[in-house]
């Protein structure tokens, strides 16, 4: 069977070969692929937005310490205190 670009004109072919450009280069779009600075600036806006606007969620001290447990718990669920113990030895080894 012939690929798309061996049934094409010249003219058809320099087209589907620019829109696979223009959506190579789209990969490089969106808020994961901006770096880290970015990022956090766009967040800091955000954050600020809604803390004037009154739409912010405030954590109670209750809701905070809850969060922490939920979090502890689910981060070490699947390990174990050796797997645990080998990590701490290891340190910053990489």
């Amino acid at each position: 069977m012939p690929s798309i670009l061996q049934t094409l004109g010249p003219q058809d072919e320099h087209e589907v070969l620019m829109e696979e450009l223009i959506m190579a280069e789209k990969g490089n779009r969106g808020f994961a692929s901006m770096d880290a600075d970015k990022q956090r600036e766009i967040a800091r806006k955000g954050g600020k937005a809604a803390h004037q606007k009154g739409t912010a969620h405030e954590f109670t001290s209750e809701e905070a310490a809850e969060a922490g447990r939920k979090g502890g718990q689910a981060s070490g669920a699947n390990r174990s205190s050796e797997d645990m113990s080998e990590r701490g030895r290891k340190g910053g080894q990489r």
